[in-house]
């Protein structure tokens, strides 16, 4: 009787050859600890030699050694994390074109989808991260960010996952687990409590306008972050027909959110502006057309790049790694946080030009007219009162930012001006 010569291997093998990286588990698979887990490849029964197992290991390897779960090789029909962040993010930018959502929160977004892209890899499939990934990946950004930031981060984590499934880019909801959860309120207030007031002292505001003696363009800058509580992106998008210099006023809705913001203005913001507009360097395309402020080669100084945009001799696109969609750049935050690293006032987390923001509201609270003060920041009043006030007079709003100068400049009397504040 013949036997047939096709036998499958039933004894655990030895390794193929000296060095192979891998050991014939009982279970009959080829395994490896790694980072003191045991993990599983190919069957040695069917692939006695190694030879499948070896590739599996060398291409699951960069995840492995990191401890991360490695991507699933089927990506048929599966959206991966790359084709999220595009569709998310151009969903985004088409808010963004129309007005309806601010630079800096579409830049926000974009450092987001880079930060998952960077960690889990362009090619992963959504539907196969797990909520161990989740944890691994909240452990890291604990360590980057600080609790506030935390929040808000895992918050655009969220919003980017939940966007695939609502948009039926996958089949079920996104599973984080129990470890991607947000900070608590209680340990948030424990942060803010250790870190100390994001503000800047009277002395610091000084130190600053002292040092932009020789620079009226970001003088200007400051002055308006000061004297009217204008954040990065209203700094950027303030237009000169916004602004009237005669009568000392600002009229200009809050970019973020649309609300009407009627500002009077301080004599020395004032001489500022003046000098600053009259400084203004030429603009590079339509798009810098009558703002008030551009950059040394005349572009916005918030603004969202193209894919491919051209400086002098230089062509700058996006990162290879990063989303395959227009860059956000914010072009002050950078400069501001040079000066303050110069003038040795940066010692405090979080101090950025938005504290001048901060500052503002915090001195201008002092007026005991807080309606006004909202008013001048173009906060959102949710209120019932809101829906029935249709205007603060002008001299409650002199008196808001009157009570902010006299905070700068105690030694020195407001001077009046025609139609408007010192």
């Amino acid at each position: 009787m013949s036997h047939s010569s096709t036998t499958k291997t039933t004894r655990k093998p030895a390794k193929p050859y000296e060095g192979f990286p891998m050991f014939a588990h009982p279970s009959g698979m080829w395994a490896k600890k790694i980072r003191g887990k045991l993990i599983y490849f190919t069957s040695w029964r069917t692939d006695p030699g190694g030879t499948d197992a070896l590739q599996q290991l060398n291409r699951e390897w960069p995840y492995l050694k990191e401890g991360k779960a490695p991507p699933s090789t089927d990506v048929s029909g599966g959206c991966t994390l790359k084709q999220l962040c595009n569709d998310f993010l151009r969903s985004k930018e088409a808010k963004l074109n129309d007005g309806e959502l601010s630079p800096r929160t579409f830049r926000d977004y974009f450092k987001t989808c880079e930060g998952l892209l960077i960690e889990f890899g362009r090619e992963r499939r959504v539907d196969d991260l797990r909520p161990d990934d989740f944890r691994a990946y909240r452990s890291k950004l604990a360590k980057r960010f600080g609790v506030v930031s935390l929040k808000n981060e895992i918050n655009r984590c969220c919003i980017l996952f939940n966007y695939a499934h609502e948009n039926n880019l996958i089949e079920k909801p996104v599973s984080y687990g129990q470890n991607f959860d947000r900070p608590s309120a209680k340990v948030l207030r424990g942060a803010r409590n250790k870190a100390g007031a994001n503000l800047f002292e009277r002395e610091e505001v000084f130190r600053i306008l002292d040092a932009l003696a020789g620079n009226p363009i970001r003088r200007a800058m400051v002055l308006l972050g000061i004297n009217c509580g204008f954040g990065n992106t209203d700094i950027a998008s303030l237009p000169q027909s916004a602004v009237n210099l005669e009568t000392a006023w600002i009229d200009f809705p809050r970019v973020k959110t649309e609300i009407p913001r009627r500002v009077p203005l301080w004599v020395e913001t004032v001489d500022a502006l003046r000098e600053a507009i009259a400084l203004r360097p030429a603009p590079f395309d339509a798009d810098g057309r009558g703002l008030c402020f551009l950059t040394r080669d005349g572009r916005p100084w918030v603004r969202v790049k193209q894919k491919e945009e051209t400086t002098g001799n230089e062509t700058e696109t996006t990162e290879e790694k990063g989303p395959e969609v227009s860059v956000p750049i914010d072009a002050l935050s950078p400069e501001f946080k040079k000066l303050l690293h110069k003038l040795g006032i940066n010692g405090r987390k979080g101090l950025g030009f938005y504290t001048l923001r901060h500052c503002f509201e915090t001195q201008a609270g002092e007026s005991k007219d807080q309606v006004a003060v909202d008013s001048i920041m173009g906060h959102v009043d949710n209120s019932m009162a809101a829906n029935y006030r249709h205007r603060i007079s002008d001299d409650r709003l002199k008196a808001v930012v009157d009570t902010v100068r006299a905070w700068l400049f105690p030694a020195s009397p407001s001077p009046e001006m025609k139609g408007g504040a010192a």
